[in-house]
């Protein structure tokens, strides 16, 4: 998210944030008789600044306080708080992290330096750490002015507790007492996203736009709105407007790889990976991204070598927390495809890396469901009950689906259907710390369940509803099997002929498409040993066989032929 001066995920107040307009309002020329003096002297300043443009004397004695009392007492700190911001516009979060750090150590006490970092963390997906500096925030904020100490409640609603809603309410509040302070539509318009209300972000955000042109945050924000909405050829435009402006944002980057895998552009794609390898601090995201697209292909092999690689470059650049959060979803890739042992494995693993991390944890938990180790799924869903009751994706998303994923586990479907929540925009909502926009696991495994309770009807429509939704799922493993399990919806009703269309699934690597159908195939099933079942329902069964460069399903119901997918979940490679 971007919220306040940073990407699409991540809340920070930007002091000075640039307006448009056709010059001062009011000018204020004071001298300070010694460095010390500076911080005095320029507040004073600006109390005489807000009254020139016609500030009521009541509101300037209302919200006046000395400068060095609200923000930092601290010239230096000042300084490199303000170095941190220019550095971050210009190159985003990783570098300026290091100013924002010298900040705070220049000055403990400096709140909205806790909310630089903070801010920094979040931008880089490492929810976790981000969590850290914005409670520190929280508990500084009698040192902050009346309009930061707005943003800083919220940051700490939306990151640290999880109140989406008090967070959105709070962000509200602020832009009533500050209509030209674009960072806080920028930050409403992020937790709107996070409910899946993509239409009331995007217009929101456009009012961000309209009060500061060049923020980039605003602009990666709504071409990731965009993309959720499905208008692809929009998302697009708004990156080369951006652009035209030499206005860049790495977010930017993650959009066009989307928009190149839905489209089948393989030199687009190449394109992208070769920006992120010309970065360390966002080699891992590219790296990632190119292990979804094999894992969607089915080449696990690939997908495997390449998540490693993606793990190890974040640890590289000091970002233990995504490189968890990567080996987790892989985890939930081998589950889906059968490799239990390899999913538990994995899973373990990320949560070896970042025990504390929120996204972690929660992916890693619903891999333990996915694989069968229901005591360790359990273990992890109670404990991330106990620590964030308040949460509202914990409680509406993560949890839900986590007892619905147990619940089939144990054989019982009825149970399943009852744990996720109704149907509802909010499960559309972006998650914060992957990649994607959301791989929408309640849909997915709400899908199961209705196969399982055989309901091929309502369980074809979830199917439908990821694969109506590829601008949030992007490359995720669920876009790749939610074409099969719309393949097993229709054959539990006993219609062979829609099968037989949705099993064309054209090449998401550039290649040529490999029509496939449900046409009469006299050969033997193989049976070697590396072939195995693993879900069935009565009589439809799927056979999945992972040679590292393909994932072959067969898909076997009695009285129909059977079809071998032989060129994998979307791909052929030669």
């Amino acid at each position: 998210m971007c919220l306040s001066g940073y990407d699409r995920r991540l809340y920070t107040p930007c002091n000075g944030c640039q307006l448009n307009c056709l010059g001062p309002l009011a000018e204020e020329q004071v001298t300070a008789v010694s460095k010390e003096k500076v911080l005095n002297v320029l507040g004073g300043a600006a109390s005489k600044l807000r009254r020139e443009p016609g500030e009521s004397l009541a509101a300037v004695e209302k919200y006046n306080a000395p400068l060095e009392q609200v923000t930092t007492s601290s010239l230096e700190a000042l300084k490199a708080y303000s170095q941190g911001m220019k550095t971050y516009g210009e190159k985003g979060p990783a570098p300026a992290l290091a100013y924002h750090q010298r900040a705070i150590q220049l000055d403990p006490n400096f709140a909205m330096g806790y909310s630089a970092v903070g801010g920094d963390y979040a931008s880089l997906d490492e929810v976790g750490r981000a969590s850290e500096y914005f409670t520190k925030e929280f508990r500084m904020r009698e040192h902050a002015s009346e309009r930061e100490k707005l943003a800083i409640t919220a940051h700490f609603y939306a990151i640290v507790t999880g109140e989406l809603d008090k967070a959105a309410q709070t962000f509200q509040e602020e832009i009533e007492s500050y209509p030209r302070e674009a960072g806080a539509y920028v930050n409403l318009a992020v937790l709107y996203a996070s409910r899946g209300q993509y239409e009331k972000a995007a217009e929101i955000c456009r009012q961000a736009m309209r009060l500061a042109a060049d923020r980039d945050n605003a602009f990666a924000n709504l071409a990731h709105y965009s993309l959720a909405l499905q208008h692809f050829d929009e998302a697009r435009q708004i990156i080369h407007g951006a652009q035209v402006q030499r206005i860049d944002d790495f977010y930017f980057h993650n959009v066009l790889y989307a928009l190149a895998f839905l489209g089948a552009d393989s030199a687009a794609m190449s394109e992208q990976q070769k920006w992120y390898a010309d970065r360390p601090q966002f080699e891992s995201w590219g790296l990632a991204l190119e292990s979804d697209t094999e894992g969607y292909g089915g080449h696990l092999g690939k997908a495997r070598e390449l998540t490693k690689r993606a793990v190890d470059s974040a640890i590289r650049a000091d970002n233990k927390e995504n490189g968890a959060i990567f080996q987790a979803i892989a985890a939930q890739r081998e589950a889906a495809y059968g490799n239990a042992p390899e999913a538990r494995q994995t899973a373990a693993k990320a949560l070896k890396l970042a025990p504390a991390s929120l996204g972690a944890e929660s992916e890693a938990a619903l891999a333990f469901a996915m694989a069968g180790d229901t005591s360790r799924a359990e273990s992890l869903a109670q404990d991330l009950g106990k620590r964030f009751p308040l949460d509202t994706q914990m409680q509406s998303h993560w949890l839900p689906v986590i007892q619905a994923k147990l619940a089939l586990d144990r054989k019982n479907p009825a149970s399943a259907l009852n744990a996720p929540q109704a149907a509802s925009p909010s499960e559309l909502g972006q998650i914060w710390f992957v990649i994607n926009i959301s791989c929408l696991y309640p849909v997915y495994v709400r899908g199961e369940a209705h196969l399982a309770a055989g309901q091929g009807s309502a369980a074809a429509a979830e199917f439908q509803k990821i694969l109506d939704h590829g601008g949030i799922v992007w490359n995720c493993w669920t876009g790749a099997l939610a074409h099969l399990g719309l393949a097993r919806a229709n054959t539990i009703q006993g219609n062979i002929a829609k099968p037989r269309r949705l099993i064309r699934i054209s090449s998401r690597c550039g290649k040529t498409p490999t029509p496939i159908s449900l046409s009469s195939n006299k050969r033997k099933r193989n049976t070697r040993s590396h072939s195995r079942y693993v879900t069935g329902l009565g009589n439809v069964s799927f056979c999945t066989r992972s040679t590292g460069q393909r994932l072959s399903v067969v898909i076997r119901r009695t009285n129909f032929p059977v079809a071998r997918q032989t060129a994998g979940i979307g791909c052929k490679y030669r």
